[in-house]
């Protein structure tokens, strides 16, 4: 039969509630309380450079606008287009073409309008297909320098 000791609970004396430095490691009373760490290094951008002392040498690269079609659309703003979209699951169409002056393009919408009535309507990216214009378009792919307003694309 195992025999089983009864478990005694054992206290350590301490200075202060934090344990004592080996004696001739530090004299007393100069030992100075951990700061903690308030300060973060610099964010680094990929491929910025970094001088041998840890300085991060900020480089200002151009910034240019992706080349999503809302963009495209933007820089052309004004310009009358045919605008090809689908509804799918549509029993009354399924296919319908509009025609208007571009007034607004965003991620997800046209708003384009009817230069004879001046009727506004809204299409959502969703269902556009394509676009035509009838005249040379604005488009500046990006990272490419040139005009900033775009070149004209026949």
């Amino acid at each position: 039969m195992i025999s089983q000791q009864a478990y005694r609970p054992v206290s350590y004396a301490s200075g202060n509630g934090y344990p004592e430095w080996p004696r001739g490691m530090a004299p007393a009373g100069t030992m100075q309380p951990m700061q903690p760490m308030t300060g973060f290094p610099p964010q680094v951008s990929s491929g910025s450079p970094m001088t041998p002392t840890g300085t991060v040498v900020q480089v200002q690269t151009p910034q240019y606008e992706q080349s999503y079609i809302e963009n495209i659309l933007r820089l052309n703003l004004g310009k009358t287009g045919t605008f090809y979209m689908t509804y799918e699951n549509n029993r009354e169409w399924n296919a319908k073409i509009f025609k208007g002056i571009l007034e607004a393009a965003g991620r997800d919408h046209i708003i384009i309008s009817d230069p004879a009535t001046g009727k506004r309507t809204i299409l959502l990216m969703l269902n556009l297909d394509y676009a035509t214009f009838d005249e040379p378009l604005l488009y500046q792919y990006p990272g490419v320098i040139g005009n900033p307003g775009g070149s004209p694309v026949r």
